[in-house]
């Protein structure tokens, strides 16, 4: 049986418990440009005043989390990826791309400290760690920096007690099976337009193969009632998707006035956006086991 959400989608019924450890995992998807990393920073900060530990990790190209989350520019600039630490890739698995073509390294690295070396802390006291991606791209996906990558997802099956969500580019098979042992939900974010839907059913669909068994669907930018039908129309065509919960974000100009940081939209607690986010966190805050898809 579903019910119907404050943001005006619908859910399937659970027990709000908060999961078996009061933490859990989340990924955030989507086509570049539908709003994913603001987003991303309004529920960490929102789940971190409600007195949630909150880790962020950074795996878009871009690095804009940071940003967005609310960190000064200066040191948000003075991040360093680990993909792109040299020593520590190197220490974690006795190699790095400088070596070229041949070299051998450790396909299991021990990610453990990456949050406690490199994490940094946030407005709200959310925890930061920017991730990058590999360094090289001709390497293909068996290099040092990725195989590091995956061992930090990996690690973060380890932190109990703890939200973690982390901010990804368009797809999620870059991490692999690493996403599917921890992360319970994946929020795919979209905007009405074709080209975004299309990311997102795709998406949708990579994230279920990998075992993610919670997949949301947040609109983003919705206008009016006709942009909500046709985004539903969209969907449908792409062949539909069995979404856990469907979530409707109003357009809003005060993200684009308050970009990059989000903290200004913090300010209007009774903004009908953060009243459609808080319908998101009713979601995230149910129970992992529980949470089963609506029908389509």
């Amino acid at each position: 049986m579903c019910e119907a959400t404050p943001s005006g989608g619908v859910v399937a019924a659970a027990p709000a418990d908060g999961g078996r450890d009061g933490g859990f995992r989340v990924v955030v998807t989507g086509k570049g440009g539908v709003g994913k990393t603001s987003l991303t920073a309004l529920i960490a900060r929102l789940l971190a005043r409600d007195g949630h530990r909150v880790l962020a990790l950074d795996a878009d190209p871009q690095m804009n989390l940071p940003h967005a989350i609310g960190l000064p520019e200066d040191r948000a600039r003075a991040l360093v990826p680990i993909s792109q630490n040299r020593d520590y890739v190197q220490e974690k698995t006795g190699a790095s791309s400088d070596a070229g073509w041949g070299l051998y390294f450790r396909l299991n690295p021990d990610a453990t400290d990456a949050v406690e070396r490199y994490a940094v802390d946030g407005p709200d006291g959310v925890q930061v760690m920017v991730m990058g991606t590999t360094v090289q791209p001709a390497a293909g996906c068996l290099c040092p920096e990725n195989t590091l990558l995956a061992g930090v997802v990996e690690a973060m099956n380890l932190r109990e007690r703890e939200v973690i969500l982390m901010d990804t580019q368009a797809g999620v098979e870059h991490f692999g099976r690493a996403l599917a042992k921890g992360f319970r939900h994946a929020l795919v974010v979209c905007d009405p337009t074709f080209n975004a839907v299309q990311v997102a059913v795709h998406a949708a669909r990579l994230a279920a193969d990998l075992g993610i068994p919670a997949v949301h669907l947040i609109a983003n930018r919705v206008r009016d009632a006709r942009e909500a039908e046709r985004l539903e129309a969209r969907i449908a065509a792409e062949g539909g998707f069995p979404f856990t919960s469907m979530h409707l974000l109003p357009y809003d100009d005060a993200v684009l006035a308050a970009e990059p940081s989000v903290t200004p939209l913090l300010a209007d607690g009774g903004s009908p956006l953060l009243r459609a986010v808080d319908g998101i966190l009713e979601v995230l805050a149910r129970s992992e086991e529980e949470v089963r898809p609506c029908a389509s």
